[in-house]
């Protein structure tokens, strides 16, 4: 509905720039007036069927149900006939001309988005095409509209109704464009133009820029480098992955325990195999300690808990005590084949 409301209000927009008003009255007018003067002319012609009458000729239809029997019924039809053509012509090529500069403007990003609820990836690098996909592949996400702000000239991806692009670098103007007040999480990607201490001042900035205008904002930040960690906690970036960082961990892994990297990047991924999820603690399970709850999971549903956030103490807990008691602000981190789902 907000959609529809939105392409409404733009039309309004367009109509009073391009003064598309003045021609919406003058075809009313001549609809109106022609019909009042055929119904006059024509003794046996009420103004319903004058009005019908006067509508399918301007329109150019012509069903032929309604003809004039006298001189002066033709004569008024003629001018109708010739106001029509022209009319018709003018709105027509006025109506496609919105929609054609709607697809275009949203194609280059110069629109703003009436979304709520959704995901924001500010800039595009090699790994935007892969972040997309995996939104894409989640159930939580993949009904859920993603905007992306990136200063590249065109939108990397084909038009849909999910997909929004807005041209430019993150600052006041395209966040607000992009309805960042609203969005459920905003993803910030490293320029791959610029040199890595760059990249990761860019990254600072644009947290920085988010939070200040947006600070109930939750921000997932991708850093180059971990001796910037610190820059951008204090920028208040809510989550950081450092890329270099991670890869250097797996391989490590990889060395020490052959293959088990194959597994980590199943669970990684929301295209195949299972994932890590985070669920809140199902009603039935509040109360009970870890363990139970652990045996239950596997057991009756086939999801392996892993660890809990503790939201007394604001804190993960891989592995916890199995005397731990489950609070109803608490959360579970769990593998499982799909989005865990309960009442």
């Amino acid at each position: 509905m907000p959609s529809v409301l939105f392409i409404i209000k733009r039309f309004f927009e367009y109509t009073v720039r391009e003064k598309l008003h003045r021609l919406f009255l003058l075809v009313l007018a001549v609809i109106f007036l022609g019909s009042f003067a055929f119904a006059y002319v024509e003794k046996n012609m009420g103004i319903l069927g004058a009005l019908w009458w006067a509508v399918v000729t301007v329109t150019t239809v012509g069903y032929g149900d309604i003809t004039p029997s006298t001189l002066s019924g033709k004569i008024i039809g003629v001018v109708i006939m010739f106001f029509g053509i022209g009319l018709t012509g003018i709105l027509t090529a006025s109506l496609a001309g919105f929609f054609i500069e709607e697809r275009e403007m949203k194609k280059k990003g110069l629109r703003s988005v009436d979304e709520a609820k959704h995901f924001i990836i500010c800039g595009w690098n090699e790994r935007g095409e892969e972040i997309y996909e995996e939104l894409r592949a989640d159930l939580k996400t993949q009904n859920k509209p993603i905007v992306l702000i990136a200063d590249i000239d065109e939108s990397p991806k084909p038009e849909d109704n999910l997909f929004y692009f807005v041209k430019g670098e993150p600052n006041k103007e395209t966040l607000k464009k992009a309805n960042c007040e609203q969005a459920d999480s905003v993803i910030v990607l490293l320029d791959d133009r610029l040199d890595s201490y760059s990249q990761d001042a860019k990254a600072i900035l644009t947290t920085l820029t988010i939070k200040s205008l947006y600070p109930e904002s939750y921000v997932c930040v991708e850093l180059k480098d971990s001796k910037n960690l610190e820059h951008l906690k204090n920028a208040k970036a809510d989550e950081i992955i450092i890329g270099g960082e991670i890869s250097a961990k797996l391989l490590v892994q990889a060395a020490l325990d052959h293959g088990v990297t194959e597994i980590v990047s199943e669970l990684l991924s929301n295209r195949y195999g299972n994932e890590f999820y985070l669920m809140k603690v199902p009603s039935n399970f509040i109360g009970k300690n870890f363990l139970d709850v652990l045996i239950s999971l596997k057991k009756e549903y086939n999801i392996l808990c892993l660890g809990v956030y503790d939201s007394s103490k604001s804190t993960y807990l891989a592995n916890p005590s199995p005397d731990l008691v489950l609070e109803e602000k608490d959360k579970l981190v769990v593998i499982a084949s799909e989005r865990p789902r309960f009442e």
